[in-house]
């Protein structure tokens, strides 16, 4: 029955059988994380990790990283001209040893201390966003942020801030269009790695899947307003949002 999916394990804030809830929690931070990174060019996994881990961690990485492949691909079809594909030639191989990493971690902690890990990356990740320093786009850069990316993208879904540092003073298209192509391809690989090690059950495929249409519906509404909403303060009211869900993950890992 579909109920069994998609009702709550209770390792998080909900108990379990509370699907409804689970369900429009889940759906409106797909939806908000869609829209903020089809206009900016990341935001899902930052909106959409801390959510989900707060109603079910069990459910971290593996259905969030299902259900935001779609994205990239709907960003790539649509900006394509614009990747920096020497950037992507040398980023993307370095993800490798930072997936495999990855796939470690998820493997050895508990749902508890992994939502606490991603409570923590998430406010190391708006800290970074909100210093904005600037870090020259160099081979030794993209490799770092690479393999930084694929740790943090397969332990917990959040694998933008890296790159998205590199990138962030670029053309907001090149922005956008070089991240979906990092996101299509690195996500491909650290699903892949998810599964070979087994750490992607059917539940987790099947509400990553069901997070799809939400995706796309998020996407369609960020192109629209991609052109009526200044992203800065759109981008500083979602760090906002994110970094709240950040400490309440952290206090729920602290306190249980």
């Amino acid at each position: 029955m579909l109920s069994e999916f998609f009702s709550p394990s209770g390792h998080g804030v909900l108990p379990a059988g509370d699907i409804w809830t689970f369900a429009a929690v889940a759906a409106l931070a797909i939806v908000v994380g869609a829209v903020v990174q089809s206009t900016v060019g990341l935001g899902l996994g930052l909106v959409g990790a801390p959510v989900l881990s707060l109603l079910d961690p069990t459910l971290v990485p593996g259905a969030l990283l299902v259900a935001v492949i779609v994205l990239p691909a709907l960003t790539l079809i649509q900006e394509r001209e614009h990747v920096d594909w020497r950037g992507i030639a040398w980023g993307l191989p370095a993800r490798l040893p930072g997936t495999v990493l990855g796939v470690w971690v998820v493997a050895a902690l508990p749902p508890r201390a992994l939502a606490g890990a991603v409570g923590a990356m998430v406010l190391i990740a708006v800290a970074l966003s909100l210093r904005s320093f600037r870090v020259r786009i160099t081979p030794v850069s993209l490799v770092a942020a690479g393999a930084l990316s694929g740790f943090a993208g397969t332990a917990t879904s959040i694998g933008g801030p890296p790159m998205a540092l590199l990138y962030q003073y670029e053309e907001p298209a090149r922005v956008r269009a070089t991240l979906a192509a990092f996101f299509l391809f690195g996500g491909a690989l650290s699903l892949t790695a998810l599964g070979i090690g087994g750490q992607l059950d059917t539940r987790t495929v099947v509400v990553g899947a069901a997070g799809i249409p939400l995706v796309a519906l998020g996407f369609a509404a960020g192109v629209a307003l991609r052109s009526r909403v200044e992203p800065g303060p759109l981008r500083l009211g979602m760090l906002a949002v994110v970094a709240a869900s950040a400490v309440a993950l952290l206090v729920q890992a602290v306190l249980g």
